[in-house]
């Protein structure tokens, strides 16, 4: 299927355990979420409710009425002044991957930013996860930082890659 087939909607209260489960469902990759055990949906509530879609949307993606991935808009730190800042996550299902939805999701996301006042969009991603790195850097983000050896998975170290791009 390829990215101009997909469509994407604002999830609502019921996504949430397909969004948790996509989401529990990259923890044993070690490659994707600095998690190491999977979360409860209770768990992921206050973070859902943080998704105003004026302001920070959470979308999902369906085939054949199910959830295939989703890709929120979330705060970046947190204080006034980096209001124009979001962080993009987006987290595919084991059998949508590497079919363009990540592609689809950040094209999307990309030209969405201004309608919620972002001009600056942000990527988190492991140094390792090389199929994320090569999506963020194929729509011209870019390597702000490189944060070596931050996080421990299983007693190994990983790096943390910032990548950036300003989009207004």
């Amino acid at each position: 299927m390829s990215a101009s087939h997909y469509s994407h909607r604002l999830a609502v209260q019921g996504d949430l355990p397909a969004i948790v489960a996509i989401y529990n469902s990259t923890i044993a990759s070690r490659q994707v979420t600095a998690d190491t055990e999977p979360v409860e949906v209770q768990s992921r509530q206050a973070w859902f409710d943080d998704h105003d879609p004026a302001r920070r949307p959470l979308w999902v993606a369906e085939r054949d009425g199910e959830i295939i991935g989703w890709l929120s808009y979330s705060n970046f730190y947190g204080r006034p002044a980096y209001a124009g800042t979001a962080e993009l996550s987006v987290y595919i299902h084991e059998k949508a991957r590497g079919l363009g939805l990540g592609r689809y999701f950040l094209e999307q996301a990309i030209a969405h930013a201004p309608q919620i006042k972002v001009h600056t969009l942000l990527g988190f991603v492991f140094g390792h996860n090389e199929p994320s790195l090569k999506l963020f850097e194929a729509f011209a983000f870019e390597r702000w930082a490189h944060m070596p050896r931050v996080a421990t998975l299983d007693g190994v170290e990983r790096d943390l890659v910032i990548l950036g791009k300003r989009v207004g």
